[in-house]
């Protein structure tokens, strides 16, 4: 059964969760983890594609767009929409609903900052996985 962790976010900045992907994502893939990072929307998907590149000085993070045929090698791939062509270890959600795939994926990250609407679209979904009985983990993560 796939294994839940959220990660709660006390970091007020905006793309605090978008930053704090892109260090799971980093850490995930040295461990040797394919990851798909789903956004919900193609703008968040083009945001993060950049921000993998940039989020930390001297970091190299391979990755690219689930639609881009040239990225199939990778082992990061984002993506907002359809099922992902690739990978089903790791599933990082930055989308405020639930993807109809994530059971496909051994482990899901969801992500949760001090924003109102992603706190309560996150609620829903604790109760969405506690409630069919998946195993559930939370992590506060202090900002600095």
């Amino acid at each position: 059964m796939t294994q839940v962790d959220f990660y709660i976010l006390d970091d007020p900045a905006a793309d605090a969760r978008q930053r704090f992907a892109c260090r799971l994502a980093e850490k995930a893939w040295q461990q040797g983890h394919q990851v798909y990072i789903h956004t919900g929307d193609p703008v968040l998907s083009a945001r993060l594609d950049d921000l993998l590149w940039t989020f930390r000085q001297g970091s190299f993070v391979p990755h690219g767009l689930d639609d881009d045929p040239a990225s199939d090698e990778v082992a990061i791939h984002i993506g907002h929409g359809e099922e992902p062509r690739h990978h089903d270890e790791v599933l990082i959600n930055l989308g405020q609903d639930l993807p109809l795939f994530f059971s496909r994926f051994r482990r899901v990250a969801e992500v949760v900052d001090n924003n109102e609407e992603n706190r309560r679209a996150g609620r829903e979904r604790f109760r969405f996985y506690r409630d069919r009985g998946y195993a559930l983990q939370s992590h506060s993560i202090k900002h600095g």
